[in-house]
């Protein structure tokens, strides 16, 4: 049996913590709570993880300290911050000591899920992980984004990595506003006008992957992102 994939989930607030912990194991994550920075220091010493996140406003050890021990003896494994604020400032200092991401409260369950997943896949690790195997109806398609298919009136076609990556984020953020500059930063980890350029591609041939449902539209909002129209009445879960 596949080992889980291991995070470690520092979290002062109780509440917020449990939380978290039982929707990341519901998704399939091994989760070590620690309740502040003293026991998630206590943790780094007794065991190894694959991911790290960490509330930056914590007592006696806080998100970054914490940050800056992992630092010292590991370059690699990804970090996530979870913070109560949206200061400039403070995200430049978490970036600077390593961080992978940021995450701001209040925040949604899933946005969450996927900043890790995105995180995962931008470090090489989704063969580590034992996510779940979603097979999801999108209008008359179903979609498994970890086999890569997209299938339409039993006929089987096999999509890039990449491409699942943009449908599977589309999905989740169907019938609202996504920013260019989200939806690249959550798939390659940065923003920049070559990207940009790779995107346009990447939604036209998703348009055209999903053309014979005329009930999926892939709405382009000039100068701000896309909707990724689907009717309520095709959506099934």
């Amino acid at each position: 049996m596949k080992a889980k994939f291991k995070i470690l989930l520092a979290e002062d607030d109780p509440n917020l913590g449990r939380l978290l912990c039982d929707f990341l194991e519901s998704e399939g994550f091994e989760v070590k709570l620690c309740k502040d920075g003293m026991f998630a220091l206590q943790a780094l010493q007794e065991s190894s993880y694959e991911l790290y996140l960490f509330d930056v406003m914590m007592p006696k050890v806080d998100g970054f300290t914490l940050a800056k021990e992992i630092r010292k003896k590991n370059s690699k494994t990804p970090i996530l911050f979870i913070t109560a604020k949206s200061l400039k400032e403070d995200k430049l200092i978490g970036y600077d000591l390593g961080a992978d991401d940021y995450i701001t409260k209040p925040f949604d369950e899933e946005e969450l899920l996927w900043k890790i997943k995105a995180v995962i896949r931008r470090t090489g690790n989704i063969e580590n992980a034992d996510l779940k195997n979603e097979v999801i109806a999108i209008g008359k398609y179903t979609f498994e984004p970890f086999n890569q298919s997209l299938t339409y009136d039993g006929i089987v076609k096999r999509i890039t990595e990449k491409e699942s990556h943009l449908l599977s984020y589309l999905y989740e953020h169907r019938n609202r506003l996504i920013k260019r500059e989200e939806l690249l930063t959550n798939l390659w980890g940065e923003n920049d006008y070559f990207l940009g350029r790779s995107l346009d591609v990447f939604i036209t041939k998703m348009r055209k992957y999903l053309k014979e449902d005329e009930s999926i539209h892939i709405e382009n909002v000039f100068g701000v992102g896309f909707i990724f129209n689907v009717s309520s009445k095709q959506i099934e879960h």
